[in-house]
Parts: C-alpha cells; sequence; structure tokens
C-alpha cells in the first residue's frame, strides 16, 4: 500500500510540473520531454529519410511545396506575433520537401521539418488544396502533437509499472488479465481519443494558417471530400481509430468556416 501510494505521489508530482502552455490551443498540455531534446532528434531522423527517400527537385510542384509551405510559416509567425508569442518559433528550422511515392500522405515533424508524398498531390490537385493539408501538418507541429504524443507513451508506461505494482501479490493469471485490460482501456479510452483530439486541433489551426496565407477555407471541405472519396469508406470506426471520420471532420471545418473567415480579416485578408 505504501509503494502504491507513494508512487501514485510521484505522477502527479510529474503531471504538475510538466505542462506547458500551446498559445495556439490555449490549453496546458504533457511536456514530460523539452523541444531542446525533440528538435535534435527529428532533424536528425528527416535528414536519414531524405537521404534514404528519392526527393523531388527542380519541378513545377517541387517549388510550389516550397512556396506553399513558406506562405504557411509566414501565417503563422503573424498570428503569433499578434497573439505575443513572437518567440514562439525560436529553434524552428524550416524545410519542405517533396518526395516520389505512391502514397497519399504529407507530415511535419518538430521543428518544421515537411515532407509531401507526391500521391497526395493528385487529391489535393489545387494549391488551395495543398494548403489545407500543409496547414493541417503544420499545426501538428505548432501545437507540440509530438511532444504531447511521447509524453503520452510515457505516463503509459508509468502507468503499466503502477498497474504491475498494485496487482504483484496476485496469481500470474490475475496480473496477466489486469495488465492486458490496462492496455485496452488506455489504448481505446486514452491514446485513441488522444489522437483523434490531436487530428481535430491540427484541423483547426491550419484551416486559420491556411486562411491567414490567402487561401480560401471552404477549399479544405472540399479537399477532405476528394480524400474521402479515394479512402472508398475502407476505414474502421471512429472510436477505433486515430483519426476522426471524414463526416465528422468535415462538419467541424464547415462550422469552423465563419470564424475562420472573420480571424484572416483582421490581417487583411477577404473571402467572399
Amino acid at each position: 500500500m505504501k509503494k502504491r501510494n507513494l508512487f501514485i505521489g510521484l505522477v502527479v508530482a510529474v503531471l504538475i510540473i510538466a505542462c506547458a502552455k500551446n498559445p495556439f490551443t490555449g490549453k496546458s498540455t504533457l511536456a514530460l520531454v523539452g523541444n531542446d531534446q525533440i528538435f535534435p532528434s527529428a532533424f536528425q531522423q528527416y535528414n536519414q529519410f531524405l537521404s534514404e527517400n528519392k526527393v523531388v527537385t527542380g519541378t513545377a510542384d517541387a517549388k510550389k511545396i516550397e512556396t506553399i509551405g513558406t506562405k504557411i510559416k509566414v501565417a503563422a509567425e503573424k498570428w503569433l506575433t499578434a497573439n505575443g508569442n513572437a518567440n514562439y518559433l525560436d529553434g524552428y528550422q524550416w524545410e519542405y520537401n517533396l518526395v516520389d511515392s505512391k502514397e497519399v500522405n504529407a507530415w511535419c515533424m518538430p521543428g518544421g521539418k515537411i515532407v509531401f508524398y507526391t500521391g497526395i498531390l493528385p487529391i489535393c490537385k489545387t494549391d488551395a488544396g495543398i494548403a489545407c493539408v500543409m496547414g493541417h501538418e503544420v499545426s501538428h507541429a505548432l501545437a507540440n502533437h509530438g511532444q504531447q504524443r511521447m509524453s503520452a507513451g510515457m505516463l503509459q508506461q508509468l502507468g503499466a509499472v503502477g498497474t504491475a505494482v498494485a496487482v504483484g501479490n496476485q496469481s500470474a493469471e490475475t496480473q496477466q488479465l489486469a495488465m492486458t485490460a490496462y492496455g485496452a482501456v488506455t489504448q481505446l479510452g486514452g491514446m485513441l481519443p488522444f489522437s483523434r483530439s490531436h487530428e481535430t486541433e491540427a484541423d483547426q489551426i491550419g484551416l486559420l494558417l491556411m486562411a491567414i496565407a490567402g487561401y480560401n477555407p471552404d477549399e479544405s471541405v472540399v479537399f477532405w471530400e476528394r480524400m474521402s472519396a479515394n479512402a472508398g469508406g475502407n476505414k474502421p470506426p471512429e472510436f477505433m481509430s486515430t483519426h476522426p471520420s471524414d463526416e465528422t471532420r468535415i462538419a467541424n471545418l464547415k462550422a469552423l468556416i465563419p470564424q475562420v473567415k472573420a480571424e484572416a480579416a483582421k490581417f487583411g485578408v477577404v473571402f467572399k
């Protein structure tokens, strides 16, 4: 009992200390690992990825990825400066690369390292489509989602240790059942909803950034409709997925668009 109480006390102390407020979400979030640790590792992994894959250079598409990515970055800087967080992006080393792959995907590592796969460009279709994806992926980095996922993973492991301590005097069968139940509950009730909330936050922030950058946020709905059609309904139920359903995502975006347009107007960008 004493060991368990001590363990709980340590966990509570860690949670109180290791929180940071994000300017984009306004939320206090888990930060068990700092950017001074995350960024160097992310940059190294990014460079290794580029060395092992075919990077497309010198084409109109490659130039477009860099141009639109820069506009999204500038939009983030404008918003941060206007909201009293001009130094928030210190340590970022922005880079935009197009990689030859049929995979329908794009991603941004902590610190601003971005990859677009050629396979997603036909679905993006337009500059606004690219801006929608770029804004979404960049927003994962801006909202510190990588840091939060790492922190949540560490906390999940810590919880597994706590569970093992709590049932340490039970039979081997009981211990196994407890650990299996813990894994299932934390995955379905914790990690997956956590991941879906990150996707929703990235949609919200990305929508704002693409609008401030001058791309009509209405196009985000059109893009996600194309993405949904491309997937062909071949997706797990929302509660078992790391992403919200296409229907949920599109409904959320439609509801946010008027608010985003009003915010973009503060930066001199007006849409009809």
